[in-house]
């Protein structure tokens, strides 16, 4: 792992690994983080030899949400509170729209800007001690980064206000059966879990994965009807493919395809 003032950046394999590296913050969020993070997702995104992202915290904890003495120091600064909200939303829109499947591993707490990193990933495991929440309402504050968009997505409206108006948290057996988390494995096992299965995507054709989940993404944002017009565009591109020549002979030679690194940038 390469050690950043914020993050610490690794590869598994084919795996980029990007640690939340404020133990003693609770990981918390910050302008400088949000900016390291969008340098380390610059190179992730620019390598051929990445498949897939895991973003984990170092420690005991995911992830807090914000510094809040930081945002004491600028809240009566319009402008700079803005540019802490924007700067936070476009990084985040970025981990949503990477071609990089992304994964977030869950150990101990998951609260308010920690939730919404962990909405903007695309696949979440969590230890079975894990606990998600959203705290804005009780401290008189509102989600900043996506939240109070994403998490009425994912787990419907009246549980997403269950969440900001109780400010309760959930504990790991909820969240997975609300559809907040994907896994739930022992405690200390999260990153574990999601390198092992971030690496098989490794294996598989990148250009393919990312089309995936642009489809998926493209569904959540779309009438049904204009997705399933792009479906058909982006299925006869993928036809096309070398990538699909290669998984067809292998198919038919019953043995694991060898595909390409070409990816959709």
């Amino acid at each position: 792992m390469v050690a950043k003032s914020l993050l610490n950046i690794g590869c598994e394999g084919r795996v980029g690994v990007i640690e939340l590296a404020r133990p003693e913050k609770f990981n918390c969020l910050s302008i400088d983080l949000f900016k390291e993070l969008g340098s380390a997702l610059d190179v992730f995104e620019q390598s051929d030899d990445i498949a897939a992202l895991v973003i984990c915290g170092q420690g005991k904890n995911f992830c807090t949400g914000a510094q809040l003495d930081e945002v004491e120091l600028i809240r009566a600064d319009e402008s700079r509170l803005r540019e802490f909200m924007e700067l936070g939303h476009h990084v985040l829109d970025r981990l949503e729209n990477s071609r990089l499947p992304v994964f977030a591993a869950i150990e101990g707490l998951c609260l308010a800007g920690g939730l919404e990193l962990m909405l903007a990933c695309d696949i979440a495991f969590a230890g079975r001690s894990a606990r998600l929440g959203d705290q804005h309402g009780q401290f008189g504050l509102v989600p900043g980064w996506g939240g109070s968009q994403r998490l009425p997505k994912v787990v419907g409206q009246r549980r997403a206000l269950d969440l900001f108006l109780s400010v309760r948290w959930l504990d790991s057996k909820d969240a997975l059966e609300w559809g907040l988390l994907n896994y739930v494995v022992d405690d200390g096992g999260a990153r574990a879990a999601a390198l092992a299965y971030a690496q098989k995507i490794g294996t598989r054709s990148a250009a393919g994965m990312a089309l995936m989940k642009q489809l998926a993404r493209f569904a959540d944002r779309n009438a049904v009807s204009v997705g399933k017009k792009a479906e058909i565009d982006i299925a006869v591109s993928v036809l096309m493919s070398a990538d699909v020549t290669e998984g067809l002979a292998a198919f038919k030679e019953k043995r694991k395809p060898n595909f390409g690194q070409d990816v959709t940038k």
